[in-house]
């Protein structure tokens, strides 16, 4: 049954950071380095990494939703160190940075959705609330999730969902989708579950978590272009590194994390002349070093204390000198 817009938030604490530690070992900044938050939501990460800094320092927060630089100001009241927010995407906001001359130690990007997104029911993340269906990080974006619904092809339907939200039933969810939106729209929340709800089988109602999350994460990754803009954002982040700074990615889902896992592989890989050859033809040399040789994942006790943090896998590397 959906909440109602109203209904108290359901959550594990207050905007609990995820992997927090595993966060701060790997990135270890100190003193007046330079660190780029690139979704700072509320602030969780930022509080634990600003502590090691210095007044010399420097904290970047980049986020797209505007809610967020109300967060963004208290933390920088007790900040021991130098702030800046910057409001947008951090595919666009990462070059921009670069262009003014910024160099950073440390950038974080945790690919996670916001606790206090998925917690305000008029946003239209969630599958248990009755809501708009929405699922705009940044509200200032052309089109809602209820848009494409409204739209798409019965084909694209099928696909993001069989593609972003391993659904199994996509092409049922997608036909009945366009036969519904035919009779008349699909504006909530509650549409879009009752849809899902009408189009797969009764076993599956009952297996596997809610029967709407796959849908809701795969419409949420199109609207916001999650996995359209990645690849390109983690080479600007590369670039705006200094020698010897660390980039760490938390991603959240398996397509996310393959493109950070292929991303930072490539930087790491020097040589690619064809086995054998007896003097390397390429001259490319490797660009970085691994910090992590497999996902970091949170330990059962963090899973308990915050079941969001389950799905959470990190991974980091280090620029080399010269790079």
């Amino acid at each position: 049954m959906l909440q109602s817009a109203t209904s108290p938030p359901d959550v594990a604490g207050p905007h609990a950071p995820v992997l927090p530690e595993e966060v701060r070992d790997l990135l270890a900044v100190s003193g007046d380095d330079v660190v780029v938050d690139c979704t700072f939501g509320a602030g969780g990460h930022a509080r634990l990494l600003a502590a090691d800094l210095g007044p010399g320092g420097l904290y970047v927060g980049i986020d797209q939703d505007p809610d967020v630089r109300a967060h963004f100001a208290t933390f920088a009241q007790s900040a021991p160190c130098r702030t800046r927010f910057v409001r947008g995407n951090f595919a666009d906001v990462l070059p921009e940075l670069r262009e003014e001359g910024l160099r950073a130690d440390a950038i974080l990007m945790d690919l996670g959705l916001s606790s206090m997104q998925i917690d305000r029911p008029e946003r239209g993340f969630s599958y248990s609330r009755q809501a708009p269906l929405d699922m705009r990080m940044d509200p200032d974006r052309p089109r809602s999730a209820a848009d494409l619904v409204a739209t798409a092809s019965e084909a694209d339907l099928a696909r993001w969902m069989r593609e972003y939200g391993e659904e199994r039933y996509a092409r049922s969810i997608a036909r009945t989708i366009v036969r519904r939106r035919a009779q008349e729209p699909i504006r909530t929340t509650g549409d879009l579950v009752e849809v899902v709800r009408s189009s797969v089988p009764t076993a599956a109602l009952f297996a596997g978590g809610h029967p709407a999350k796959r849908v809701f994460q795969a419409l949420r990754i199109v609207v916001n272009e999650e996995l359209e803009l990645l690849p390109g954002a983690l080479d600007d982040a590369f670039a705006l590194l200094a020698p010897g700074g660390r980039l760490a990615v938390i991603a959240f889902h398996s397509l996310e994390d393959r493109i950070s896992k292929r991303f930072m592989r490539d930087r790491v890989r020097g040589c690619i002349c064809p086995p054998g050859m007896p003097v390397c033809g390429c001259g490319r040399e490797s660009a970085a070093a691994l910090l992590t040789t497999r996902a970091v994942k949170p330990s059962p006790d963090e899973e308990d204390a915050n079941p969001r943090a389950h799905s959470a896998r990190l991974r980091a590397l280090v620029r080399r000198d010269g790079a």
